[in-house]
């Protein structure tokens, strides 16, 4: 059979209730049914959510697909690159398992996909009156006309304004990735090899996601002008930040010397599988270097450089890590360790050592995502 034109990716956990309808409006998309697959994405649920899945599948004609594993706490990054491992469609659309879709929803994403971009959209959030109201049933899409308040249009065409603002200024950041109703080529999305699965919990995954993305030369765009997704109401989750600064992984989130391809992605990457530079390497320093096993590089862009102070050497400004490393018998320049990302170093310059200070280095290259 050919492949899936487009592979939708629901994440899901607990909520029995939402699920069978947002899958009801995957059912009704129309004219896409023969191109498009789906995946639901499970973090460990222990409910009935894996028995919904399954009859849902018998019901449909096209493929439908389940991934799953233990729950240990709150980890869409992990369930997302596993949908991913699990299907072939070239085209993915990351999609909530509490949100339902328009009837026109996935054509419209098929419709304005492009090369090297990535289409970003968001959700219009009922309110628990409105949600109560939606049924097993289809959903007439004139319903979804009326489900667009007035207050969350306008929430959504602000947001797609500063998408289409961000994107012309080129802005380093934004727009902001919320991993809910985004479009992305599969291609695209391996370069930087998926969610980064090192964040656990709620929170900054997806913002990390968007800035690799953005970072490999992925331009993001917005979706909102032709689409949304209809999140239905529940109960905030007790384990969820009150705002985004208070989230466990604001701190890793912010580190310094973030890798574009990320270490903990859709595939396991070793210390021997970054391509390192080594700046001021001696005789000296060779044995802890064979030692480390890693991939040292001629290449013009390296992913890490490490540097051994004590010479007249400095970073080429060209990787995307910088590791500094104080000898015992030499002090780096505080300019130096500034334009570090990682100092390595017992005594010096704590100030200014942004990350963290490590004495081992081994420590170092595996605290890097």
């Amino acid at each position: 059979m050919p492949l899936p034109d487009i592979t939708l990716l629901l994440t899901t956990y607990q909520k029995p209730w939402h699920l069978r309808r947002a899958l009801r409006s995957i059912a009704m998309q129309q004219g896409v049914r023969e191109r498009m697959e789906l995946v639901v994405t499970d973090d460990g649920s222990t409910d009935e959510t894996p028995q919904i899945v399954e009859a849902f599948r018998r019901e449909v004609n096209f493929p439908v697909h389940f991934t799953t594993h233990p729950h240990g706490e709150f980890h869409p990054a992990r369930c997302r690159n596993e949908g991913v491992t699990a299907t072939s469609g070239e085209y993915l659309l990351l999609l909530d398992g509490d949100c339902v879709l328009p009837p026109d929803h996935v054509a419209a994403h098929l419709a304005q996909r492009k090369p090297g971009v990535a289409m970003l959209g968001d959700c219009c959030r009922l309110e628990q009156d409105v949600t109560q109201q939606v049924s097993e049933a289809p959903i007439e899409p004139q319903e979804f006309v009326v489900w667009n308040s007035g207050k969350e249009r306008r929430r959504l065409t602000r947001a797609d304004r500063h998408a289409r603002l961000y994107t012309f200024l080129r802005h380093p950041k934004k727009p902001k990735l919320v991993s809910n109703n985004v479009g992305i080529w599969r291609s695209d999305f391996l370069r930087v090899n998926g969610f980064d699965e090192n964040y656990r919990g709620w929170g900054c995954e997806d913002d990390d996601l968007g800035q690799r993305l953005k970072k490999s030369g992925v331009r993001l765009e917005s979706i909102l002008r032709w689409t949304n997704s209809f999140h239905l109401w529940h109960p905030r989750d007790p384990s969820a930040p009150r705002s985004w600064r208070e989230g466990p992984n604001v701190p890793y989130f912010l580190r310094r010397g973030r890798l574009t391809r990320c270490r903990n992605g859709v595939v396991k990457r070793g210390i021997d599988d970054l391509a390192v530079r080594i700046i001021g390497r001696t005789a000296a320093v060779d044995p802890l270097i064979q030692r480390l096993s890693v991939n040292v590089t001629s290449s013009s862009q390296p992913e890490i450089e490490i540097l051994f102070s004590g010479g007249d050497d400095n970073f080429s400004r060209q990787a995307e890590c910088r590791i500094l490393v104080e000898a015992q018998e030499n002090t780096a320049t505080p300019a130096l360790a500034r334009v570090a990302d990682v100092v390595i170093s017992d005594s010096a310059f704590p100030q200014v050592a942004r990350q963290f200070r490590l004495s081992q280095f081994d420590e170092a290259l595996a605290a890097i995502g």
